[in-house]
C-alpha cells in the first residue's frame, strides 16, 4: 500500500483524468455528442452499451453505459422540437476496481434550416455528476494504517454539442458533429491538487449514407477525439443491406474500420422493428499488440426506439426526427 501511496503523490501534479471511451460512436450516438439526443424519429430512445477491454493484460477494463432520452416537443409543420436525456456510465479496472461512476442530463433542441428544409441543426447542453476512485483493501499488500482517508472523489461536469444534418437526395444524406465535454475540468484530485483534473475533450464526426439498388447503402464515416496529450482518428465504411422496407424494417450491416495506429475494428448489427442490436471487436494493433496477444475489445450494443417510423419510402433515406 505504501507503494501505491508514494506512486500517487510523486505522480499526482501530471496525473491526467479521461473519459470513458467506446467503439460504436454512433449506435448510441449520444455517448459521443449529446447533440444526438434528439436525433430519433419517434417519441423515446434507450440504450445499453458494455465494453469488455485487454482482458489479457491485466484485470479486464470494463465499461457500461445506459442512455434514456425523450422527445418534449415535436412541431412537424415547423419542424423543430426539444428533447431531453439521461446518460449513466460506469468504469472499472485493474485489481483495485479503479473507476468513475456518472449521471449526466442532457437538453437539446433542433431546428430545421433552408427553404425546402432538408437540414437539421441541433445543439446540446449537458450537466452532470460523478464520482472517481478505488477499493484500496483490494490491494496486495494492504495494511489499514495506511489507507487514503478519501479513496472516492466526487466531480460536477458540464459539455455542449451542435449537430447537423443534410439530405441531398432521397438516396444520400450527411450527419456531422462537435461536441465539448469536461468544459469546466472538474478536479479529481485525491489530495486537493488543483492540477488534477478530468481535461477537456472535443470529438468530432461525420457520418453520410448513400442508397444504390434499392436494397443497400455504404455508410462511410471519420470521427475524432482530443484529451489533453491523447487523441484519436477512426475512420472507414458500414455496408447496409435493407432485408425489409415494410412495418418490420429489417436492416442488417456490417463493416471495417480503423483507429488510427491503435486497433483495427469489425461492426455488425442487425436492426428489426424498433430495435438494434449491435457487435463490434477490436483487434489491438498499437505497441500493446506483443503483451495483448492483438486481443483489444469487444462491445455490445442494443438501442430501442419508442414508436419510431415504420414502411419508409422503398429507395429513400428516412430523416433522422420525422
Amino acid at each position: 500500500m505504501m507503494l501505491l501511496w508514494g506512486t500517487m503523490m510523486a505522480a499526482g501534479p501530471s496525473l491526467k483524468g479521461q473519459d470513458i471511451h467506446f467503439s460504436q460512436v454512433d449506435i448510441n450516438p449520444v455517448l459521443f455528442n449529446p447533440a444526438y439526443a434528439g436525433f430519433f424519429d419517434g417519441n423515446g430512445r434507450f440504450g445499453v452499451v458494455y465494453r469488455n477491454q485487454w482482458g489479457t493484460v491485466s484485470e479486464p477494463f470494463s465499461t457500461f453505459a445506459a442512455t434514456a432520452e425523450f422527445a418534449i416537443t415535436r412541431n412537424r409543420k415547423h419542424r423543430n422540437g426539444l428533447s431531453a436525456g439521461l446518460i449513466f456510465d460506469s468504469d472499472r479496472a485493474g485489481a483495485l476496481s479503479y473507476g468513475t461512476t456518472a449521471l449526466s442530463g442532457v437538453l437539446s433542441f433542433f431546428q430545421s434550416i433552408g427553404q425546402q428544409k432538408s437540414s437539421l441543426l441541433s445543439v446540446a447542453v449537458l450537466c452532470g455528476f460523478g464520482q472517481m476512485g478505488f477499493n484500496p483493501q483490494s490491494a496486495s499488500l494492504y495494511d489499514p494504517s495506511e489507507e487514503f482517508n478519501h479513496p472516492q472523489v466526487s466531480y460536477k461536469n458540464l459539455g455542449a454539442g451542435i449537430a447537423f444534418y443534410h439530405q441531398f437526395l432521397d438516396e444520400f444524406d450527411i450527419r456531422m458533429g462537435l461536441s465539448a465535454w469536461n468544459i469546466n475540468k472538474p478536479n479529481i484530485s485525491y489530495l486537493g491538487l488543483d492540477s488534477v483534473c478530468i481535461f477537456p475533450r472535443i470529438t468530432a464526426y461525420v457520418r453520410s449514407e448513400y442508397r444504390f439498388y434499392n436494397d443497400f447503402s455504404v455508410l462511410p464515416i471519420v470521427a475524432y477525439q482530443h484529451q489533453n496529450e491523447y487523441s484519436e482518428l477512426l475512420y472507414g465504411a458500414d455496408v447496409k443491406w435493407y432485408l425489409d422496407h415494410g412495418r418490420n424494417n429489417l436492416t442488417l450491416s456490417a463493416g471495417l474500420l480503423l483507429r488510427h495506429k491503435d486497433a483495427a475494428m469489425v461492426n455488425m448489427s442487425i436492426e428489426y422493428d424498433a430495435f438494434i442490436f449491435a457487435f463490434s471487436y477490436d483487434a489491438n494493433i498499437s505497441y500493446l499488440a506483443t503483451a495483448s496477444h492483438t486481443i483489444g475489445a469487444f462491445e455490445l450494443g442494443v438501442v430501442y426506439r419508442m414508436a419510431s417510423g415504420r414502411g419508409k419510402k422503398k429507395n429513400s433515406i428516412s430523416c433522422p426526427v420525422f
